[in-house]
């Protein structure tokens, strides 16, 4: 993938798929440690530790619509290209958290790409998912609550695509405002 968010939105679409109703994403960039770390965490089925121990191979997948399951081994194999490493904890009935962190300086390591985007397209799209999405950078911190968000829309009587717009708009302002910083 070209960029991380898209393997971002594959990971929480696979938590949601998981009956995840709370998915956290914690994306923390230091320059100082030369070190960028995304970890989703959700509250879905969780997987048995014997299958965390195959998932990392493209032919092992829970899914019943195809034989592969070309996500996480992707992203680990991205990781590792940009000196870095993936670990997945999880237990069944109680969900499941991915770690992956890549050296923030290495020409093997794709952008970001468009987080604040994939959030919002996720919120969009399922309503009853409650995201938490933190980005921490040496020079300050993004806080996003999706439940926050309706709850304001629910109480100034806006309809969701009002309230999502300037959520965006925020997140793209406020990623913008702390990297300047730098």
């Amino acid at each position: 993938m070209r960029e991380l968010s898209l393997n971002i939105l594959d990971i929480i679409t696979n938590s949601i798929e998981a009956e995840a109703n709370r998915v956290i994403l914690h994306i923390d960039e230091d320059k100082v440690e030369n070190r960028l770390t995304f970890r989703i965490r959700d509250n879905g089925r969780g997987m048995s530790q014997e299958f965390v121990r195959q998932v990392m191979d493209p032919f092992v997948t829970s899914r019943t619509t195809r034989p592969v399951g070309m996500g996480l081994s992707l992203l680990h194999q991205l990781a590792r290209q940009a000196r870095g490493d993936l670990d997945i904890r999880s237990e069944l009935g109680q969900g499941t958290e991915v770690s992956t962190y890549l050296r923030l300086h290495c020409l093997n390591r794709p952008p970001l790409g468009d987080v604040g985007g994939t959030i919002v397209n996720l919120v969009i799209s399922n309503l009853d998912v409650h995201f938490m999405y933190i980005h921490t950078t040496d020079y300050g911190r993004l806080w996003f609550d999706s439940y926050w968000i309706l709850a304001r829309a629910a109480e100034q009587d806006k309809t969701l695509y009002d309230m999502i717009h300037p959520s965006l708009e925020h997140i793209k302002s406020r990623l913008k405002d702390i990297n300047s910083k730098a």
